[in-house]
């Protein structure tokens, strides 16, 4: 009787505290969890507040000071908020009570800004949109004598050498990838090496060659110059990128279809393609970005004011204007940050999810 008392006790004894374990365990993720918050938090502070500064001040008055204050009191608002959430996050594991507990914060901090700086926010900074007389009040304030063309020129102008160029890049990139990732030829390793190298000089070296290759064949300040220049220089980061994509398809699944009786191209179109569409929408995303931020060419083949890009308008208003309106140039930011911003937010949770296969050599 004695010796199974002491087997028992010996058993208790061996058996874990799970209770315990799963607390020490919570305790222990909600800490490195937090610190990593904290340390996000600090590291992207420099790079959000700036992008925060500025649509405050396109929302607010046309001087500093005022949106200055805006901007620490919004700050002394969404901050706790921010963390705050971050903390219920961690903590509660059910989703629809993160939900409700995110509605009521958000509602919260609207009426918290509502009733502090409500008052202080205006549009009137954004009618460079809708009204006509805006290209005179800027030439009435500008100091470098520029001609305005309308913002809608400009930013249409922008589309259309985004789109353009995600257009070229998307097709010609996933059609030299797939070839090249498929077919073996002479050769193969060498260009694969030079397109590395070509992509590895600045291109700022090139401006004056192009510059009289663009004048010397009409092309100069012209979207479709600046477009096909835009593709050249990128093409060949995107076709090794593309090929890296290809290399991840097993080449069973294409000679199933083409066993069941698909071509070669309807294999490529119905098989392949669906494959690496996360790769084709980051090849896209990333084109666009790259075509409607760029500046440099823009500014040196672009000359006419008709040709303008959203970058051109942006810089000449900044600088004619800073110093007189600060509202207006924070607004034409804000409105020239816009599109990129909405394209990332759609297509952040494909840009996430894609992964690249190896490179063969």
């Amino acid at each position: 009787m004695a010796a199974d008392n002491l087997v028992a006790a010996r058993g208790a004894q061996a058996r874990p505290d799970w209770p315990a374990l799963a607390r020490r365990a919570w305790r222990r993720r909600f800490t490195g969890q937090s610190m990593l918050l904290a340390f996000l938090v600090v590291v992207s502070a420099p790079i959000v507040l700036p992008y925060f500064w500025m649509v405050v001040i396109a929302f607010t008055a046309r001087t500093g000071g005022v949106a200055s204050d805006v901007l620490w009191t919004a700050c002394a608002v969404i901050a706790p908020a921010v963390l705050i959430y971050s903390i219920v996050h961690m903590s509660v594991p059910a989703p629809r009570l993160r939900l409700a507990a995110g509605l009521v914060l958000l509602a919260i901090a609207g009426a918290l800004l509502a009733a502090l700086i409500g008052e202080r926010l205006h549009l009137d900074n954004f009618r460079f949109l809708t009204r006509a007389n805006f290209v005179e009040e800027i030439r009435s304030k500008a100091t470098s004598g520029a001609q305005f063309p309308s913002v809608w020129n400009a930013f249409f102008n922008s589309l259309l050498l985004a789109v353009s160029q995600t257009v070229i890049i998307l097709t010609v990139s996933s059609l030299a990838g797939y070839y090249i990732s498929r077919f073996a030829f002479r050769g193969r390793s060498v260009f694969l090496q030079g397109m590395l190298v070509l992509h590895a000089f600045p291109a700022m070296t090139l401006i004056i060659p192009i510059f009289l290759m663009l004048h010397w064949i009409g092309l100069l300040d012209t979207i479709v110059g600046v477009m096909l220049v835009l593709a050249a220089i990128e093409l060949p980061f995107y076709v090794f990128v593309m090929k890296g994509f290809f290399d991840g398809v097993p080449w069973d699944i294409e000679m199933s279809a083409m066993t069941d009786g698909a071509t070669r191209r309807q294999a490529f179109r119905l098989v392949v393609l669906p494959q690496v569409r996360f790769g084709l929408i980051a090849v896209a995303v990333f084109a666009f970005i790259r075509a409607w931020e760029e500046y440099i060419f823009v500014r040196t083949f672009l000359i006419e004011n008709k040709n303008w890009v959203m970058s051109l308008y942006l810089f000449w208003v900044s600088d004619d204007v800073m110093g007189v309106d600060y509202g207006i140039v924070a607004a034409v930011a804000v409105f020239y940050v816009l599109p990129s911003f909405l394209l990332y937010v759609f297509c952040q949770k494909y840009l996430t999810q894609m992964t690249i296969g190896g490179i063969k050599g």
